[in-house]
């Protein structure tokens, strides 16, 4: 038994839910996403609530129990409210602009470095700030991951790319060296 894979997941209003065969799509106010469901799992939508059932318990569809639920609870928030990741550049002279559909990344390399941001994710610039928005929450998490590794942070001075709150552990320079 999944645990995760038994709660409910409730469905807004302005959420529709079609289903043909394993596939299902989620319509919402700011996009539409599909699903492929795992032919041991079924899905029943009961008084705007999705309920994810195994038929064929093994070890296999146990783990995609969770897993699938888990996957349309996001479908279904994210064609509401678009899912988020904000990314910081840290460092003197580190800037980016936009540029239509691209991202012009000027981070210390001898050439400005040129991201295309794919059809389905926002990517906007405020100031040294990125923020990349879409409907699916994975494809977001890989886009910004993406941009992080253009320019990861420097492990001594912290300059570079970085998600918004994150915790760079500086490490001491030669200066901190003691001796005996």
């Amino acid at each position: 038994m999944s645990k995760i894979g038994n709660n409910p997941v409730i469905i807004e209003k302005e959420v529709q839910i079609t289903t043909v065969g394993n596939e299902v799509t989620v319509k919402g106010s700011k996009g539409e996403l599909s699903l492929k469901l795992p032919k041991a799992i079924k899905l029943e939508i009961k008084d705007n609530q999705a309920h994810f059932t195994n038929v064929k318990p093994s070890k296999k569809s146990r783990a995609l129990h969770g897993l699938t639920r888990m996957l349309f609870a996001n479908a279904a928030s994210g064609v509401i409210n678009l899912w988020e990741k904000t990314l910081e550049i840290h460092g003197v002279g580190f800037r980016v602009k936009q540029e239509a559909d691209n991202l012009v990344f000027q981070i210390g390399y001898s050439h400005p470095v040129n991201f295309k941001v794919p059809q389905g994710v926002l990517a906007t610039v405020k100031g040294s700030k990125i923020v990349i928005a879409g409907v699916n929450k994975q494809q977001v998490g890989e886009i910004a991951a993406a941009i992080k590794r253009i320019r990861k942070p420097d492990k001594y001075k912290g300059k570079g790319i970085r998600y918004q709150g994150e915790v760079i552990k500086l490490k001491p320079g030669k200066k901190a060296k003691t001796t005996a």
